[in-house]
């Protein structure tokens, strides 16, 4: 299994935050919090800028179903998805759309979520059809955000793929943020605001098959060393499937980037849950994908170059993004006391 040795370099020399060890954080218990059933707000991002953000390959109007590419913090669907998921979907003529953040994913995830909306409802109205999310890192938790405060997308989203998502945050983002940082990082901490409004009540809901894949070998996303780490979320069994990489290979110890990107087990288990009723099952992942190698999509030639340019602008917009001394405050629709 090729290791990410690159960007785990570039990730702790730019981060330099030492982890300790954790536990998950509990689900809140929902005081406080609009009710799941509560109707969603109206969208205050521009029309016009919602449409921009959004870019759809293939047609979506053939029958099959659409996946939405949701990236991750510091980058855009370019770094996170062009060379890897975009490249597999285009051979094999697989429709999709990516949705571009504000600011590299580094603004308030709550503006951030508003684009995930947008993206969904698009998509469903074009192809008359439920989509399919896939996402890395905080896109799984913006999704998350969406499905958690418009519940009317609920029904529009067939299965929810993230690969290691902070859904209960990370304890890397609480050193990074002493004593300030980008208005994300601070919605990543363990215990953040954010965290806890989009875990209250249910972390799952019914309608929706929810698969997350995560890695042991994660340096961004911690604790993430076993089923009870940050990643992963609760639910039946049947909707909801955790699964670490290693789980199925244990000697692959692809990290965080490389988790949503080229790991061609990760590819496996996403691929798993997108062509098969509910979420992955790993016990239909072959065995042969822990030969190593990279996922469809990636070209061995340009595989460097790619991933640099990916770890770099990652290193790059986590050093250079502005920073607040605090996290932001939740709008009046995730407490429900809007006028």
């Amino acid at each position: 299994m090729i290791t990410a040795s690159p960007a785990r370099v570039l990730v702790l020399v730019a981060l330099c935050v030492c982890i300790a060890g954790g536990s998950r954080q509990v689900t809140a218990a929902g005081a406080g919090y609009a009710s799941p059933q509560t109707p969603g707000p109206a969208l205050e991002i521009a029309g016009t800028t919602l449409r921009a953000s959004l870019h759809c390959t293939g047609n979506l109007g053939d029958g099959r179903v659409p996946v939405l590419l949701v990236p991750a913090t510091t980058v855009t669907p370019r770094e996170n998805f062009s060379w890897n998921y975009m490249s597999a979907f285009d051979a094999e003529g697989r429709p999709y759309c990516t949705v571009t953040l504000p600011n590299h994913a580094m603004s308030d995830m709550q503006v951030s979520a508003e684009y995930v909306v947008h993206a969904i409802r698009a998509m469903h109205t074009t192809s008359r059809s439920r989509v399919q999310i896939v996402a890395h890192s905080q896109g799984g938790v913006v999704a998350r955000w969406a499905l958690r405060f418009w519940p009317d997308l609920r029904a529009l989203v067939d299965d929810y793929v993230a690969f290691a998502p902070p859904n209960h945050g990370t304890l890397v983002a609480d050193g990074l943020c002493v004593p300030d940082c980008a208005p994300a990082v601070w919605q990543q901490t363990y215990h953040s605001r954010f965290v806890t409004a989009v875990n209250s009540y249910e972390e799952t809901f019914p309608e929706v098959s929810y698969t997350v894949i995560y890695t042991h070998s994660d340096e961004i996303v911690q604790p993430n060393l076993d089923a009870h780490g940050s990643s992963a979320l609760s639910g039946p069994v049947g909707q909801v499937t955790n699964v670490a990489v290693q789980d199925i290979c244990p000697e692959d110890s692809s990290e965080h980037l490389a988790v949503g990107t080229y790991d061609a087990v990760a590819y496996a288990i996403a691929m798993d849950a997108l062509t098969h009723p509910g979420p992955a099952d790993p016990r239909r992942v072959a065995p042969s994908v822990c030969t190593g190698g990279l996922m469809p999509g990636v070209n061995p030639t340009t595989f460097a170059a790619d991933y640099g340019d990916a770890a770099a602008t990652l290193a790059q917009v986590m050093a250079t993004s502005p920073h607040v001394p605090a996290e932001p405050p939740l709008k009046c629709y995730v407490t429900g006391t809007c006028g």
